[in-house]
C-alpha cells in the first residue's frame, strides 16, 4: 500500500519540477535588459544616506518629455509585494532641468525603499526602478 502512494506522488513531483523549470527558462536576461532600456524618461536614479539629515534621492530625465511633475514614493514594507503601501513623501515640479534632487528628512531605522514617478501631461505615469537603503540608527 505504501509503495502505491509513493508511485502516485512521485510523478506529480516530476511534473511540478518540469513545469517550474520551464517557467524560469522562458525569462531571458536579454528581455529584462530590454525592459530597463525601454524606459525612456529616466536616465538615472540614485539614493544616498545623508548624515543625520535623512535620505536624498537624485534622478535625471531625458530631454523632450511631456513631464508635469515627479512624485517621490517610499515604503518600509517589501517593495516587490503588490500589497505594499507606498506613501508619497514629496512632489517636485518639472522645471525643464535634466537633474533633480529631493531629501526625505523623516526616516526611521529599517529598510526604506524609494521610487520616483514621472507624471506626464497625457496622464501616463512612468516609474524608476526601486532602490532600498538600510538605516541602522538615526
Amino acid at each position: 500500500m505504501k509503495a502505491k502512494k509513493i508511485l502516485i506522488v512521485f510523478p506529480f513531483l516530476l511534473l511540478l519540477q518540469f513545469s517550474y523549470s520551464g517557467i524560469i527558462s522562458r525569462v531571458s536576461p536579454d528581455a529584462v535588459a530590454f525592459q530597463k532600456k525601454a524606459n525612456s524618461v529616466f536616465t538615472f536614479f540614485r539614493t544616498h544616506r545623508q548624515t543625520k539629515d535623512g535620505i536624498t534621492c537624485a534622478w535625471g530625465v531625458s530631454a523632450g518629455n511631456n513631464i508635469i511633475s515627479f512624485k517621490v514614493l517610499r515604503t518600509y514594507e517589501d517593495p516587490v509585494d503588490p500589497y505594499a503601501v507606498w506613501e508619497t513623501v514629496g512632489q517636485v515640479a518639472y522645471s525643464g532641468a535634466l537633474r533633480y534632487k529631493f531629501t526625505d528628512p523623516n526616516v526611521f531605522p529599517g529598510y526604506i525603499s524609494y521610487k520616483i514617478v514621472a507624471v506626464m501631461g497625457n496622464g501616463i505615469q512612468e516609474a524608476t526602478e526601486i532602490l532600498t537603503e538600510h538605516i541602522i540608527s538615526r
